[in-house]
């Protein structure tokens, strides 16, 4: 099977490339960036300040060697990519950033925050990590903090209309995010799950919100016509997996690459860059706007949530939605949060009686040879 990206994908395999041009273009332009780690970070306050959100999660183990200078060697890939690609000034977004937005989500992310803060402005989001009765009033004031220090950072006030503004066009570039993984409940599915995840990535860098939704559309518009054409880029009876776990654009290759060349079909992805964060929307009519986008945020089902029930309530609407034959959880190394609920998601596929396996990894290429030969080994099972 070949896995290089159709012409309709080839916008958004450039895009993190050419997304360094934009973000040149914005600071020339008298523009603000703001370098992000996390689906926790409401989006809506930053475009509302005019400000242009940018991820700088790390994806590669290129700059692992120069975070280890600093930080432990027994520590997650994504924190240790991320930060060595700041400390080493390879990143544009990170060089062009005008703050970086961290959140309290994991305890080496926290801490690795701290050393960032002393290359660059570092503000952190104080996320309640419980599904308790006072965590939405203790995040909507976090938000409210938030909305309040990049007023006073940058001199500009931010209204309530900006906000709902913005509001409504992030809803509206969910809902093309959402149109485009719906696509792949159809049977046999419309598009690989690689080429579906390596487009909603790079949609990230594009800055331009209406331009997204403008060629997120364009492109589930012709995945849509060339299904009805009779085109079928997954083959008819491919198992189809629902990939969830950690972050996984460092280990894409190894993982949802070898499960589409062992003959599966990754049909939904759960985790971050997939359903889970653009599944609610904002109220953008509430009377209490910021209490609505942080409502909307809140609602992400994390590892780092004590109890997590959300992702279990979702992963259990997921299956059934996407006719899941196999659940594949891919955790990064030094993940603790999510490597030890990986036994609750275990408990939860027996439950639904579907079949379930677990990948830990990282950034290296040593273990895809042995990744290849377990996946390959699970699909024959299914």
């Amino acid at each position: 099977m070949s896995f290089e990206l159709p012409g309709q994908f080839a916008q958004f395999g450039e895009a993190r490339k050419n997304g360094f041009l934009r973000v040149k273009k914005i600071k020339e332009d008298g523009g603000k960036v703001a370098g992000t780690f996390c689906t926790f970070t409401p989006q809506e306050i930053l475009d509302a300040a005019g400000i242009s959100p940018v991820s700088l999660c790390g994806m590669s183990e290129e700059t692992i060697p120069a975070a280890e200078a600093h930080l432990p060697k027994n520590m997650c890939p994504l924190i240790k990519s991320s930060y060595g690609f700041a400390v080493s000034n390879k990143c544009p977004y990170t060089y062009f950033s005008d703050i970086i937005v961290g959140e309290t989500t994991c305890d080496g992310k926290k801490k690795m925050y701290e050393l960032l803060g002393r290359m660059k402005d570092v503000y952190l989001l104080h996320l309640p990590q419980g599904d308790r009765e006072h965590a939405l009033e203790q995040w909507t004031e976090e938000v409210r903090r938030f909305r309040g220090f990049l007023e006073d950072r940058f001199g500009e006030a931010i209204s309530d209309e900006a906000i709902r503004k913005a509001a409504r066009l992030r809803n509206q570039e969910r809902a093309c995010r959402r149109r485009l993984l719906e696509l792949q409940k159809s049977d046999p599915p419309a598009s690989t799950g690689y080429a579906i995840y390596k487009a909603l990535e790079g949609a990230g860098f594009y800055f331009d919100v209406n331009e997204v939704c403008k060629e997120l559309t364009r492109l589930a518009d012709s995945l849509e016509a060339d299904y009805a054409a009779g085109k079928r880029p997954a083959a008819p009876g491919a198992k189809r997996i629902l990939v969830t776990g950690c972050p996984i654009g460092g280990v894409l290759e190894k993982t949802v690459k070898a499960i589409e060349e062992a003959g599966g079909v990754v049909v939904c992805f759960e985790n971050c860059t997939g359903i889970k964060a653009m599944l609610d929307d904002v109220d953008a009519d509430a009377p209490d706007i910021v209490a609505a986008v942080a409502e909307k945020y809140l609602k992400i089902g994390c590892a780092v949530m004590t109890p997590d029930k959300r992702r279990m309530d979702l992963l259990r609407k997921l299956v059934p939605e996407y006719k899941v034959d196999g659940v594949v959880e891919i955790d990064l190394q030094a993940c603790t949060a999510y490597a030890v609920e990986s036994y609750t998601v275990r408990g939860l596929m027996e439950e639904l009686d579907v079949p379930y396996m677990a990948i830990e990894t990282d950034y290296s290429a040593s273990d895809s040879g042995q990744l290849a030969t377990r996946l390959e080994a699970f699909l024959e099972m299914l």
